[in-house]
């Protein structure tokens, strides 16, 4: 815990504590704090100052690097002073420093850094360390000390005199540059690199060895320092010297400007309506594909580009819209991995999804989007990456993506972006940490798929779109139980609902066996007219055709005459031709049988069944041949399966219906945790989160008003907590009574066991008039528990 944060805790006022920790939700997450040194430690979290760091913009991690550089001389005037810049135009960015507790000003005045931030800029503006840090180091020895001394003409002192002296000399613009006016030739040009392109770089160290050399005269004279042989740093103020009085650091506090262009609105709502309800439609043909034939994966992971093209060709969709709804169906877990399958096929979410309204289905795809590790359009040297496949990136990507849409939704509405570059340089002015390299990669990707989903139309983002873009402050993890909060997020909701309610629900069927939808369909209706029809076009109009082969299909999925004729008259008025085709159709369907001996093996290749007829190791199934392209099996339709697969075939296995077998693969089956498709086709469990949330955190203001008050009554009471607990948990041994004290004054986790038999695992407990107010893991909440009726306390590990 950094002291100094909480000395600054204890000096603010409701409101500004408030408004901290309205900017950092993580620091009242439960179990939300209840004083002001738990909430330090919070606050001053490494990982948590991380991911606060993301969210804030290019001119606050400008000026938090220019205070650390400067250290203990850092406040507001001097900041503004190295920055080149009015006090007025840094006070902005400091007090988003100080709302999101990442920096604040001690009694001073001096601008303090939180560690975590220290931690990750260990060069701030691309300088090293302090001077004084390398010349109290182990590696400078006393002689050494008093050698450098002497070489810069100072007098034999004690060393913390002589550091300083050192450290103002090396630190003077002007000293350092009359130096330099009797430095050997190339000396000048090496130190000038290290100034502007170190602090760190690697050497020849033999060089720092030879008499005369720019090197050993550098390091002679304190200006450059060599922690191992091949490797030499430059101290931070010998940089700030050699970059000379007029250096100041960059400074952007204006987002790059972006080439707009104004848009039509209703033609974007238009194209909304049309996006949405068809990744839904499509996402649905595509899951039926993969339950008919299992989608294998490649020995390295991911799914290969002929499976991607089959995919696309079998459910009408391009190669990008199928690469994006593999990966989004992956992560929404209505895909998985089926080992008996041999491939990946839909799972029993799919089953539920199906039956939910189309908005409820959209949603599940659009949130699986928004925190999905992958850019399934990102291009690499040119090339996309395999679908399913292993990232680098990782969740770098989702947070990319979340910058891009986040530019668009702030451009008034109705507006296009018309600049790529500018659109990139503004996601990386809101979003500093990202790569810009990676960013460039990813925009145009993010756009692309963003169109697919019916998120961005004509270079604008829909309101669709807008709603998500609201979600910023959601992880980018795949896995994360928080997902359903994002699916029923009110706004999206609404949008969402908005986008589908264009859905045609009818179609209008013609004398000459066609049905025309003219709108977006529903997906119940491209399901049925998918299943009795083959599509002929899809747009602002979506055609179907009727043969005699698609009404035998239907049949042979289970319709009947009656029952086909029944669902196509519910969705529009059927013609008297369509009536004779699938009565003909059904008159026909049926009047040759097969029946089965054990099972049979069919192939339309008459040569591939007598190689396999004749196979040795294949001899115990008893195969012959009935027909050039029909085998009867003495063994079951398993165990027939399972040994072609064992000698190199890829069989699929057939119901008496003749479809192929539908499979479903379960994902969710256990109890302590989740089950989950990884890239490469990986599956692992995840434990569920210690704390299930049962209340929401408390109010900002009001909790800011309690800690005030809990920090009141503490300094009152200081010193009561051995007392009280000795007297009251009298059934306890002193050894229990001291972890129980622990337990309040420290915040440490612990197990109680009570007189009815009842246990808990407790932590942040307050004593209150004979009892113990601590967190409950178990509920979820504070709760209060007697002193008097705790009979045992036990550790407690993570």
């Amino acid at each position: 815990m950094d002291d100094h944060l909480l000395g600054w805790l204890k000096t603010l006022d409701e409101e500004r504590l408030a408004r901290v920790l309205a900017n950092r939700p993580d620091a009242i997450a439960p179990p939300w704090p209840r004083r002001l040194d738990t909430l330090a430690q919070r606050l001053g979290n490494g990982f948590a100052v991380m991911e606060v760091m993301r969210g804030l913009p290019l001119p606050s991690l400008e000026v938090a690097q220019a205070a650390l550089t400067l250290g203990e001389q850092a406040g507001s005037k001097a900041v503004a002073r190295f920055m080149g810049v009015s006090e007025a135009e840094v006070a902005p960015w400091l007090d988003l420093l100080f709302d999101h507790a990442l920096a604040w000003p001690d009694a001073e005045g001096r601008i303090r850094v939180a560690e975590g931030l220290a931690r990750w800029w260990t060069a701030p503006c691309g300088l090293g360390e302090p001077l004084p840090n390398y010349l109290n180091s182990w590696t400078v020895s006393a002689d050494a000390l008093r050698e450098l001394a002497r070489t810069l003409g100072l007098p034999h002192g004690p060393k913390r005199r002589t550091v300083a002296r050192v450290t103002e000399i090396l630190s003077d613009p002007h000293r350092v540059t009359a130096l330099l006016e009797k430095a050997p030739e190339g000396a000048r040009r090496l130190l000038e690199e290290f100034a502007w392109d170190g602090p760190v770089r690697d050497v020849d160290g033999g060089e720092f060895v030879v008499p005369g050399s720019p090197e050993k005269w550098a390091t002679d004279h304190g200006l450059l320092f060599r922690p191992s042989w091949n490797v030499a740093e430059m101290p931070r103020e010998v940089a700030l010297a050699l970059r000379g009085p007029d250096y100041h650091p960059p400074f952007t506090p204006v987002p790059p400007d972006l080439a707009t262009l104004p848009v039509d609105p209703e033609a974007v709502d238009h194209l909304m309506t049309l996006a949405a309800p068809h990744v839904v439609e499509r996402c649905a043909a595509m899951l039926e594909n993969t339950a008919k034939f299992p989608l294998p994966l490649l020995k390295a992971g991911g799914v290969g580009v002929r499976e991607v093209r089959r995919v696309a060709k079998d459910t009408g969709c391009d190669e990008d819209e199928t690469r994006l709804l593999l990966e989004v169906c992956a992560v929404a877990r209505l895909l998985a991995w089926d080992d008996s399958a041999g491939g990946l096929v839909p799972t029993e979410k799919f089953d539920r999804w199906r039956l939910d309204d189309a908005a409820a289905r959209l949603r599940v795809l659009l949130s699986a989007w928004w925190r999905m590790e992958r850019s399934s359009l990102r291009k690499v040297d040119g090339k996309y990456g395999t679908v399913l496949g292993d990232d680098p990136a990782g969740a770098m990507v989702a947070r990319a993506r979340r910058a891009v849409l986040g530019v668009l939704a702030r451009l008034p509405a109705s507006t296009a972006c018309v600049d790529l570059a500018g659109l990139v340089e503004s996601a990386y002015w809101h979003a500093p940490l990202l790569d810009r390299s990676l960013l460039a990669e990813c925009a145009p990707a993010v756009l692309e798929e963003a169109r697919m989903l019916g998120l961005v139309a004509l270079d604008t983002i829909t309101d669709l779109g807008r709603a998500m873009a609201g979600l910023d402050a959601f992880p980018g993890d795949e896995i994360d139980d928080s997902a359903p909060l994002v699916e029923n997020d009110p706004v999206l909701v609404e949008c969402s609902t908005r986008a589908l309610a264009s859905v045609r629900r009818s179609a209008l069927f013609g004398a000459d066996l066609t049905a025309v939808v003219t709108g977006p369909p529903a997906g119940e209706l491209a399901e049925l007219l998918d299943r009795a029809a083959e599509r002929e076009s899809r747009g602002a109009a979506s055609v179907w055709r009727f043969t005699p082969a698609s009404v035998r299909r239907a049949m042979d999925a289970g319709y009947t005459a009656e029952g086909l004729l029944t669902d196509l008259a519910e969705v529009g008025r059927v013609p008297q031709p369509l009536e004779y085709l699938i009565h003909d159709v059904a008159r026909r369907h049926g009047e040759v049988t097969v029946t089965t001996v054990a099972c049979i093996v069919q192939a339309s290749d008459p040569v591939l069944l007598a190689e396999i007829a004749g196979h040795r190791r294949l001899g115990r199934l008893g195969l012959r041949l009935l027909a050039p392209t029909v085998l009867a099996s003495a063994m079951p339709a398993d165990r027939t399966l399972a040994a072609l697969r064992e000698n190199g075939y890829a069989p699929v296995p057939i119901e008496d219906t003749g479809e192929i077998t539908i499979r479903r693969a379960r994902v969710e089956e256990p109890r302590n945790g989740r089950l989950i498709l990884l890239p490469g086709g990986r599956v692992a469990e995840f434990e569920q989160p210690p704390y299930p949330l049962v209340e929401p955190p408390p109010d900002p203001r009001e909790h800011a008003q309690r800690l005030l008050v809990a920090e009141g009554q503490a300094a009152q009471s200081g010193g009561r907590t051995w007392a009280v607990i000795g007297r009251m948990a009298s059934r306890l041994p002193t050894a229990q009574q001291s972890l129980l004290g622990f337990v309040v004054d420290r915040g440490v986790r612990a197990a109680i066991t009570l007189t009815d038999g009842l246990t808990a695992t407790i932590s942040h407990g307050e004593l209150r008039s004979g009892v113990l107010d601590a967190w409950c893991e178990e509920a979820g909440d504070y709760l209060e528990f007697p002193l008097a009726d705790i009979i045992e306390v036990r550790g407690a590990y993570t």
